[in-house]
């Protein structure tokens, strides 16, 4: 019998050290890489201290020589840039916010770095996310973590079949304690390792200038105006603003404001009460349906329309044209264009897409 081979996707932290230490005790032949994703002069941020730094690169090096597994890096810049990077300044553009996360999963670690595996002749991939694969009967499902504080399902729901049964979570079953106590136990350099909080090529959180500097522009002032189109004052740029913000606006009012919608083509930024801001009908585009047969017709879920965001009861309906309705049964707070809505029944994810539309006139008094 053959041994099983396994490509570790390794970002120098404690989770994907922990994850190639378990699949080597399970027996696998394993290979650690780091993916070099992007340079200090295509986002203008010093990348010490982040993913893809040199700091992370040498501690995946010493976990894998501790484990005794060969390590190689490889370089994704172009690829990184075309299918994430220039994405996440497009949506911005568009007046959406994006969660480039999803875009990196989809496109990198579960697309080129598979592809990677097979011609190395590691059939099979593996990462640090908490979430877990199951199989029954040939077909494979996604679910959340059994540790729900660290869950990563959300941004996984891209994954297909022939993904899935290529790929191993083995973090799925443990908390986040016992992965920093298996590190410290074996003495890995990565086992008190702060964890990033940020996008990875933002390390300090300012989007907007990460933007500027990656366009090497300015983008226009414009007029903040209420629903009814009074102006209100002056925006830096609609870049700088997302569904919900309140802090930063910068404006004289009589009581707190949010921003309930960008109009890109008229180069405005709507603020309204809170609210407002709430509504139950989603819209979303490029909608991947995980395992089985897609519904054909209306269905009870739960759904989360962002990565922090506690999924709710709701009703969806998969279109024929690859998009989604969501209706919650409940009004949600701030819901965005570019992030996405993800479907769940139980511990199990459905299946997910961008975010698209949402209005209280979408659907009618129902889907």
């Amino acid at each position: 019998m053959s041994i099983k081979k396994a490509l570790i996707a390794m970002s120098g932290g404690v989770d994907s050290s922990v994850a190639a230490l378990l699949m080597k005790e399970r027996g696998f032949e394993c290979m650690g890489c780091t993916m070099r994703l992007y340079e200090n002069d295509m986002v203008g941020q010093d990348l010490f201290g982040t993913c893809c730094s040199l700091k992370d690169t040498q501690d995946a090096r010493a976990v894998c020589d501790k484990i005794g597994i060969p390590y190689n890096i490889y370089h994704y810049e172009a690829e990184f840039t075309q299918k994430v990077i220039e994405p996440f300044v497009c949506s911005y553009e568009r007046g959406e916010t994006p969660n480039p996360c999803i875009r990196c999963n989809r496109y990198l670690k579960f697309d080129l770095l598979y592809e990677k595996s097979k011609e190395l002749g590691y059939e099979n991939i593996v990462t640090g996310h908490y979430a877990r694969i199951e199989e029954r009967d040939g077909l494979f499902y996604l679910y959340k973590s059994k540790d729900l504080s660290k869950d990563q399902s959300y941004v996984l729901y891209d994954l297909t079949q022939e993904q899935l049964s290529h790929t191993y979570f083995p973090l799925g079953d443990l908390a986040k304690t016992e992965v920093r106590r298996i590190a410290d136990d074996n003495g890995f350099v990565t086992s008190h390792k702060k964890e990033s909080q940020d996008i990875c090529f933002v390390p300090d959180g300012d989007y907007a200038a990460m933007i500027k500097r990656y366009r090497n522009k300015e983008y226009p002032k414009g007029n903040f105006v209420d629903p009814k189109g009074n102006i209100l004052g002056e925006h830096d740029g609609i870049i700088n603003y997302t569904i919900g913000q309140r802090r930063g606006l910068g404006i004289p009012a009589d009581r707190r404001l949010y921003v309930k919608e960008i109009d890109v083509e008229k180069n405005e930024v709507i603020l309204a009460d809170d609210a407002d801001l709430f509504d139950t009908n989603v819209l979303v585009r490029d909608f991947n349906w995980i395992t089985g047969p897609v519904p054909k017709g209306e269905f009870r879920c739960t759904a989360k329309i962002r990565y922090r965001h506690k999924e709710q009861p709701a009703t969806a309906r998969i279109l024929p044209d690859g998009s989604a309705k969501i209706q919650f049964d409940e009004p949600q707070r701030a819901i965005t264009k570019g992030q996405s809505a993800v479907l769940y029944d139980g511990a199990r994810v459905l299946g997910g897409g961008i975010i698209t539309k949402e209005t209280s006139n979408l659907f009618g008094p129902s889907i």
